[in-house]
């Protein structure tokens, strides 16, 4: 007897607004710049379209695009080493 699965895989979702604007108020680990972390986790978990609509919304909170992490990189220097990464540099570049 063939069981059926209970749950459909959702790949690529649309993010809504409220959804974005939790990463506002991620907690960043100890030690760890609270801007590059919201910024960060944002890039990891967001699609492109996401990303750019969350960082308006991020620089209108005050937020800091070019805040470093404890290696002293940016985000601008952590995603020049991902090879699909550049929308999301053009959208830190239009909000620097």
């Amino acid at each position: 007897m063939a069981l059926k699965k209970d749950k459909e895989k959702v790949i690529d979702p649309v993010w809504s607004e409220s959804r974005i604007r939790e990463f506002l108020h991620l907690l960043p680990p100890a030690g760890e710049n609270a801007d590059f972390h919201k910024l960060l986790k944002a890039y990891q978990s967001m699609r492109a379209e996401d990303f750019d609509d969350f960082v308006g919304f991020f620089t209108s909170a005050g937020g800091d695009v070019t805040a470093h992490n404890a290696a002293g990189q940016s985000i601008t220097d952590v995603l020049k080493a991902h090879r699909y990464s550049q929308p999301y540099l053009d959208t830190i570049a239009k909000h620097a």
